[in-house]
């Protein structure tokens, strides 16, 4: 199955990442509500839902990995 991750949305146009490769594609033709990180099945231009959690599990882990050992950000005011 070809499948592309929807990147971001630019205005009227839909950046997706396929095989490694941002390719753009009018949002009118993808599925009312998609979203960014949706994986999009390029044959039945639907959202494949157990592909989106499955990955956006994927970023969760990676993030939490990431975090590990940092302190976390400070709160409060600042200055620039």
């Amino acid at each position: 199955m070809s499948t592309a991750t929807l990147d971001r949305i630019e205005d009227d146009l839909a950046v997706l990442v396929v095989d490694g490769h941002e390719v753009t594609r009018p949002l009118r033709e993808l599925p009312a509500g998609v979203r960014e990180g949706d994986v999009i099945d390029l044959k039945t231009l639907t959202v494949d839902a157990k592909a989106t959690a499955a990955l956006r599990e994927e970023v969760r882990e990676a993030r939490e990995r990431a975090q590990q050992g940092k302190p976390p950000p400070p709160s409060g005011d600042f200055d620039l």
